[in-house]
């Protein structure tokens, strides 16, 4: 009978480790790259994986910064810099979320020819875990 009782123990024990194992989250990003930039526009697609099956959806935020950057590949010490970012919520399939935010940038006073909006300090964060990835470089049209 103590076999027994040991026996049972050490079963329900593993299944509650292989129950865990199998609910548990680790969530990064594999990739996050620019994939369009335009005149006022750029767009980021993403990957994120390890976030287990028990959510339906994350919240995604793509954050950076935008500036006027002239031919010399310079920011003339103007006002026209701001930070800019985008959210949406994506859904969870097979502990993945993927998808693309596109931010928009309205500058004041405006770039006009021949500068052009510059992105940088790009920055995608999943809000639900408080997981992020960044893009290094600067992106422009």
């Amino acid at each position: 009978m103590r076999r027994f009782v040991i026996a049972a123990l050490l079963a329900m024990l593993m299944l509650v480790l292989a129950v865990s194992a199998a609910f548990a989250t680790s969530p990064h990003f594999l990739f996050a790259n620019v994939t369009s930039v335009t005149s006022n526009t750029i767009t980021v697609a993403f990957k994120e994986a390890g976030l287990g099956n028990s959510l339906n959806s994350v919240t995604i935020t793509l954050s950076g910064t935008a500036e006027c950057i002239n031919p010399g590949s310079k920011h003339p010490k103007a006002a026209n810099k701001e930070s800019v970012s985008a959210s949406g919520v994506f859904s969870v399939s097979n502990g993945q979320a993927h998808g693309s935010l596109t931010a928009s940038a309205n500058l004041s006073p405006p770039c006009s020819p021949p500068m052009v909006i510059c992105w940088t300090d790009l920055v995608v964060t999943d809000t639900t875990f408080n997981d992020s990835i960044s893009i290094p470089g600067t992106f422009c049209p």
